[in-house]
This record gives C-alpha cells, structure tokens and sequence, in this order.
C-alpha cells in the first residue's frame, strides 16, 4: 500500500470520524447507510440498490479474501457479482486487509475500488457509526481525504431518480424455456436472472420505463432497485395495465412496493432502512419465520392495502410490511431477497411458486 493517507467521514450534521483513505483518493458524497452482514462485499458494493449510497460496513474483516474475476457466464449472467459495476458511492470500513487470500481472487478491494473511482475510508469505528445512524437515521454525508476538500450541501440521492440509472437501456434475453416472463429492470442483482434461467424460463429484460403492455409473455416479474419509489409513476401504470390480464406478477423489494402502489397503496422512507443478512420475517397467519436478506429504505404502508389484497409478510423486528399479496389472483411481492446465497435460501421456494402459475 502507498503512504497512508489521512480522511474523514462527515456526515451533515457536523458530527466526524477520523481515519484513513483507501481505493480512490478523491471526495465523494451521498446518503450514508450502513449493513450488518458479514460476509459479501464484492455482492454488496455491485448491488444496483446501493445506488447513491455510501455504504458503512460492520463486519470489521473487508477485503480478506480480494476481488473475483469480473466477466459473464455464456448465458450473459455476472459470474461474481450482481451488476457489471460498483454502485456505492463510497465505502466505510473499520480495518482493510490489504493482503488478502483466496483462490479465486485476482486483486485487491482497494485495487478494484480505485479501478472503479470509488472512494474508501478505514480505520474509523463502524460499530459505532452503526449506533449512530440507528439512533439518528440514515443522513446525507461525505468522505473526504485529506487535501480533497469538500462542502455541504450535497446531492440528496433520495430526489433523484436512481432506477433510471441502474436500469438497462434495451431488451436484453436470458435462457430458454416453453414460459417466458418479463422482468421490469429497477436494478436487478444477478443471481435473481440465474434462479430463473436455471429453472428453465427464458426472462426478458426490459427497462425500467419500458412499455411491455403489448409484449408477449406468461408472468411479470419487478425487481428490486433504489432509491423512491414515487418516481416510477410511469412503471406503477404499466403494472396496473399488466394486472388486467390475470397473469402471474412477482415482485422482490422495490417489486413490493410497485406493486402495492400499482394496487392503490403508499410507500414511505424507513428511518434507516433494511440492509443486512438477517432480518426475520414471519409469513402472516402462521408461526413460520424465515431469515431473508434485504436492502432498501422504502416501505411499504400496509394499512394503506385495499380490500382485495393482504400482507404477507411481516418484519419481526419492526414489524413493517414484508409483502403483500392478492386474495384473489396470482399476484404477490415480497420486500427481501428470496434469490439471496448469504446463507439461509429458504425462500426460494417463492420462485417455484411464481413459475408454477405461468
């Protein structure tokens, strides 16, 4: 590593952690935000959800095991991560192993982030950051290395329109299959198009403001993304149209909440949001509780549900809405990540469920 250069995290309300800078030395701003998940950082830092963020991580072993080869398999599916690219605007860490170790590395996390122009900052107490945030919610700041000045205000990522970033830009096939469903792209991680191409349906991609209505497909599939969802009006109506077919419709995290505004209900910010590998959630009218992984900070208002439709799923820890589905036809969403290979995978049974109505 090159002579250690010093930086700080500030966030808006004046309050600073000292420590130093790693990857790209240069200033960056956004919402901060933090994760608990011990493992996964080349996932975490490609998940498109992650888009406008800077991203405090708990786990104080980052960069142990480096980086992954970046590429494609030959059915055009990320190998190692869950975008083409880094998404977080920065990363918050509390020790960096610059001598990482594993088969499969190729370089290193500070390598990869200077690749990709993403600042770092290490050496700063992340647990406590955590506390913080908790207790005061998520909020607007910056990394700044020394001599990289930088002032407030900054961008609010919340006021942007952040799936029209991460979203494709044209239709896009995977796998092969006698069903077809159509996924409306607000930032689809990767392993979401690998559990439905292994399960034999071809899936086309469409962009996040793509009008699909006169398209030809058995089942529609929204995806998770960032940001707010009240800037995919545009989306909400497409849906809308979709459900006056009858066909099957899936939706994981900003899925949810698509899909509840599609059927009449509101959304609202989380204090500081959903991320991590652990959060419990108990499907309703049962005492069945699954441990899911999620990201996002936008919720779903289940009192805001009409008559033809019902929670699904509750949050155990806060009890927020974790998904909803109708009481009459195949539509349903969940607010986690059912694809997720953190550890537990036992909701994926969510996916056979879906393609068993097509």
């Amino acid at each position: 590593m090159d002579k250690k250069l010093g930086a700080v995290l500030r966030l808006a309300n004046g309050t600073e952690f000292r420590g130093w800078s790693f990857g790209y030395d240069e200033a960056c701003d956004g919402e901060v935000v933090f994760s608990t998940a011990m493992v996964g950082y080349p996932e975490s830092l490609t998940d498109p959800s992650y888009s406008g963020q800077i991203l405090c991580v708990t786990y104080p072993l980052i960069g142990n095991y480096g980086v992954p080869e970046e590429g494609l398999d030959e059915r055009g599916i990320s190998r190692n991560f869950e975008s083409g690219r880094i998404w977080v605007r920065g990363l918050v860490i509390s020790q960096y192993s610059e001598d990482y170790s594993h088969w499969d590395a190729v370089k290193s996390l500070g390598e990869w982030m200077k690749e990709q122009k993403i600042p770092g900052i290490y050496g700063v107490d992340t647990r406590e950051i955590t506390k913080y945030l908790r207790d005061k919610g998520s909020m607007l700041g910056m990394i700044v290395p020394d001599g990289k000045e930088k002032d407030f205000p900054v961008d609010d990522p919340n006021l942007e329109n952040q799936i029209a970033k991460v979203s494709c830009t044209e239709i896009i096939r995977y796998g092969s299959g006698e069903k077809k469903v159509l996924l409306i792209d607000c930032g689809v991680k990767h392993n979401i198009l690998r559990c439905f191409v292994e399960r034999g349906v071809e899936v086309i991609r469409v962009p996040w403001d793509c009008d699909f209505t006169n398209m030809e497909y058995d089942g529609l599939f929204i995806s998770n993304g960032p940001g707010n969802p009240e800037f995919c009006n545009r989306t909400v109506g497409h849906i809308r149209k979709a459900m006056k077919t009858g066909k099957p419709i899936f939706g994981i995290c900003m899925g949810n909440q698509l899909l509840a505004r599609a059927a009449g209900a509101s959304t609202y910010k989380l204090k500081y949001g959903h991320r991590s590998h652990n959060q419990p959630v108990r499907m309703v009218g049962s005492n069945k509780c699954f441990v899911t992984s999620q990201n996002h900070g936008y919720a779903v208002d289940g009192s805001t549900l009409g008559a033809d439709w019902e929670p699904w799923f509750i949050n155990m820890n806060d009890g927020t809405n974790e998904g909803i589905r109708h009481k009459r036809e195949p539509f349903f969403s969940v607010q986690f990540h059912p694809e997720a290979s953190s550890g537990p995978t036992d909701t994926g049974f969510l996916f056979d469920e879906f393609i068993s109505k097509l």
